[in-house]
């Protein structure tokens, strides 16, 4: 890091690598540094478009700017594996976006590497680094809705109209996308053991998970109920159900204010998240702030959670019968 500005590299120019660009040119003391699309063409067109200093033609040319802080990595899931393993291996710390990997055998090698080499790694699940966990979470810690019960949370999205949502070689379906939301809201507010998991989905004709439907006992008579699908709007809203009252969350993909009731669900308080770039902005900070404590992972998510969330969609996967080529091949690095 030079001049006391944290320079950050994407690695993919689609629209979640537009978002990080708006987030980048709005944080103070980030800057959005250089771009890397496979072809110089698209890289220079996004980096005119978003003000970016440096575009690259290949993503292994942007590996080799000795200039970069933190590696993003904005491709589809499909692709996480090979640039992240040709990143750590140059000792450029990465976050990936989610969902981290295409299965848990890709996610713990690239872990694996990231330990033996030293470098910093983390999943962009941008939930988990939001203001909103903690603010839900104190509500919960303070017991102002009594012994938590049942947990449940929608996400859905009309996305038809996305070829890689049918294509197994591009990881599609719904779950990578949108169920790692509903599975993550569950684990950010209450991180018990699942003891048992059911599920139902809805696949596509190419054999993809469309909609879907996981049933989840946790440890200490906890219940969740999730559904994510990629063929409908869905009301994206999260509720955690106590003894004596519940928490609403608007949307689980960005929360932006959150209701706590009491019992007989009469209205105690609304909060309102802070003011936000794009909300992107948390994660990017989180990086920083971990490896200027020489952290190799960000507390907000650690590597083991997301191996965790990632073996569980691997359980669904199979039970569903949605397969992807990544499944056939045995990883190590």
């Amino acid at each position: 890091m030079q001049n006391n500005t944290f320079k950050v590299g994407i690695v993919g120019a689609g629209w979640i690598a537009e978002k990080a660009a708006i987030t980048l040119n709005g944080l103070p003391g980030f800057q959005c540094y250089a771009i890397a699309s496979r072809s110089q063409e698209k890289a220079d067109s996004f980096a005119s478009c978003w003000g970016v200093k440096k575009s690259y033609g290949s993503y292994s040319a942007l590996l080799e700017d000795p200039d970069v802080d933190l590696l993003y990595v904005a491709t589809p899931h499909s692709h996480h594996f090979d640039i992240t393993r040709e990143a750590l291996e140059k000792g450029i710390p990465c976050l990936v976006e989610k969902a981290f990997m295409a299965n848990r055998n890709q996610a713990q090698a690239i872990v694996d590497l990231s330990r033996r080499r030293k470098v910093f790694l983390a999943e962009a699940i941008w939930t988990r680094y939001q203001p909103a966990v903690e603010m839900v979470r104190r509500i919960i810690r303070e017991g102002r809705i009594g012994q938590v019960r049942l947990i449940t949370a929608t996400l859905g999205y009309s996305m038809g109209n996305k070829e890689r949502i049918f294509r197994a070689d591009l990881c599609g379906g719904a779950l990578l996308d949108l169920g790692v939301y509903a599975l993550n809201f569950v684990r950010m507010f209450c991180d018990r053991p699942f003891l048992s998991m059911d599920s139902q989905c809805v696949k596509t004709d190419t054999g993809m998970d469309l909609s879907n439907a996981i049933s989840i006992v946790l440890e200490g008579g906890i219940l969740a109920n999730l559904q994510s699908s990629a063929a409908c709007v869905g009301d994206n809203i999260g509720v955690i159900a106590g003894t004596e009252g519940n928490i609403i969350i608007d949307n689980i993909n960005n929360p932006q204010t959150i209701r706590v009731n009491g019992p007989d669900r009469v209205f105690q308080e609304e909060l309102k998240v802070p003011k936000q770039i794009t909300g992107y902005e948390y994660q990017f900070v989180a990086c920083r702030d971990a490896m200027a404590q020489g952290l190799l992972e960000p507390p907000q998510m650690p590597l083991e959670e997301t191996l965790y969330i990632m073996e569980l969609m691997d359980g669904l996967r199979a039970r569903w019968g949605v397969h992807y080529p990544m499944d056939d091949i045995n990883y190590t690095v």
